[in-house]
């Protein structure tokens, strides 16, 4: 017994030391983010200190890292053990079925709790952590039952049949029952999700199956988008007949960049991708003849449903005439989530059949190992430009479905941070993932939009807290999570473009010579 007092002793001091040294670490990096806030009063700007905050982060700080230190990381039995159980196939024991009971337990209390206290912090958490629990429980209990099923493919078959089927099932239910849904809201969010998913997968090209560190990918999004839009409104073409031209203009300054790249690597590519995307921001912003500058291009047309226009003041036959149904606002809003899905599944496609070419086992192969990969007679200058080029058209795609769904562009939308996003978007999923990708589009933009409807959170710090302040602040938070406990994405396993056919086992001898 009083051997156990001791072990315990000798766990708690370093515990606490370690959770007092993060605290004062906390305190010293927030105490000027969120301890004091600038007031726009009658005198001026002005400094308003936040204590109450303040403390509050510097206490979660401190006894969360507390519960880590005596809890996860130095105790015999962790108390996460149980729930990566739910995602694996290792048997439970009497604890783990214990403390999932009392997770069950805490989850039901505090959304029992919520909803008797009108407090909608408690009945978030309760919620979160039952659905964790419990989906946890029910995935574990159908791989048990159902081993050989294949769930990659269930899963992404599930995906990409609840993006084809949303936008009609959610309208055909609002226009019969008139459940009162955001359907804008939603179709608005559903399109931007989409749209970094489609740049995400053009990014990946370069980054994730070529290995090129590429910071100034926005620099092709604002070219395809610029393109459109000089083109409809100076010579009055239309958006399909624009599409081509957008995508071709952005993989000519692919071209144009890779040309001077080819032998950086590494940082030095990063900074001088950087500084490409800045000049393209740079040239947009001041070239005030062609690119409007600061004030950028309006009045840019929408895209038709095959020559239908949308609007109802439009002459000649319209997208409602034609079909003998009324206007609604919400057709323009379907058909661009359409438009912008089949855009993204094209680049999928496309990305999928370009990794089992030649020219995609190139990139694999100098992602790998550029010395090799010359080694063995592969011309890495064509392949760079490839991949350059490859990745720009997709962004360019996506910049003319921006410019013509906005119908407004200005250098304004394409700063740095839209390509650290979309990096971000990219290294977050698994680079090389196309599914990764897509999780992690989803997480990132549908994470930062929920910022915005966190009513509960001001019931913790005050009505004067406005999440989405903070968002980049959350986003370097997740940056550091994601690359402690999963280094390589949130998918990191990545599909091999050659397998042998014969699955026989390898002799010896020839994994002496070094093949096996």
């Amino acid at each position: 017994m009083a051997e156990t007092s001791t072990s315990r002793d000798h766990k708690l001091v370093p515990a606490l030391t370690d959770s007092l040294l993060a605290a004062i670490i906390a305190f010293a990096l927030f105490s000027l983010v969120l301890g004091l806030r600038t007031v726009d009063g009658a005198t001026g700007l002005s400094l308003e200190p936040r204590p109450g905050l303040l403390i509050t982060v510097v206490a979660i700080v401190f006894f969360g890292r507390l519960a880590l230190n005596l809890f996860v990381w130095h105790a015999q039995y962790p108390l996460t053990t149980p729930f990566a159980k739910l995602f694996n196939s290792e048997p439970f024991d009497k604890r783990d079925l214990t403390t999932l009971g009392v997770a069950l337990a805490v989850g039901a209390g505090c959304l029992a709790t919520g909803l008797l206290l009108d407090k909608a912090a408690y009945e978030l958490f309760g919620i979160v952590l039952l659905l964790f629990v419990g989906l946890g429980i029910a995935r574990r209990a159908i791989v048990q039952r159902f081993p050989n099923l294949p769930y990659a493919q269930i899963f992404i078959a599930g995906g990409i049949l609840f993006a084809l089927f949303f936008p009609i099932v959610s309208y055909a239910l609002e226009s019969v029952f008139r459940l009162g849904l955001p359907l804008r809201y939603w179709f608005d969010l559903s399109i931007l999700i989409l749209t970094y998913v489609m740049l995400g997968w053009g990014l990946n090209i370069v980054v994730g199956l070529a290995g090129l560190l590429d910071l100034g990918y926005v620099a092709f999004y604002a070219v395809g988008a610029y393109t459109f839009a000089l083109l409809a409104t100076h010579l009055g073409l239309g958006f399909w007949a624009c599409l081509p031209i957008a995508g071709a203009a952005a993989a000519l300054w692919g071209i144009i960049l890779g040309f001077p790249v080819l032998r950086l690597r590494g940082d030095y590519l990063a900074i001088v991708t950087l500084a490409f995307g800045e000049i393209i921001r740079i040239v947009l912003l001041n070239w005030t003849d062609v690119t409007g500058g600061p004030n950028g291009i309006a009045g840019i047309p929408k895209p038709s449903f095959f020559g239908l226009p949308f609007s109802p003041f439009a002459e000649g036959m319209t997208f409602s005439k034609f079909f003998g149904i009324p206007y609604d606002g919400l057709h323009a809003l379907i058909f661009l989530y359409y438009l912008i899905l089949v855009l993204a599944l094209v680049t999928n496609l496309v990305t999928l059949r370009l990794r089992r070419l030649p020219v995609g086992r190139a990139w694999e192969a100098m992602r790998e190992d550029e010395i090799a990969c010359r080694s063995l007679g592969i011309n890495t200058t064509l392949t760079k430009l490839s991949a350059f080029a490859t990745g720009a058209l997709f962004g360019g795609l996506a910049g003319c479905f921006f410019a013509t769904r906005q119908g407004f562009v200005s250098p304004e939308s394409f700063t740095f941070i839209e390509s650290a996003i979309i990096l971000a978007i990219v290294v977050l999923g698994g680079m090389g993932s196309q599914v990764g990708v897509a999780i992690a589009a989803v997480v990132m933009i549908g994470g930062f939009e929920a910022l915005r409807h966190t009513e509960g959170l001001q019931a913790i710090f005050g009505q004067d807290f406005d999440p989405a302040l903070y968002r980049m602040l959350l986003f370097g938070l997740a940056m550091v999570g994601i690359m402690v406990w999963r280094p390589r994405g949130l998918v990191s396993s990545r599909a091999p473009t050659i397998t042998h056919s014969d699955g026989g086992s390898i002799s010896g001898d020839l994994v002496g010579q070094g093949r096996g």
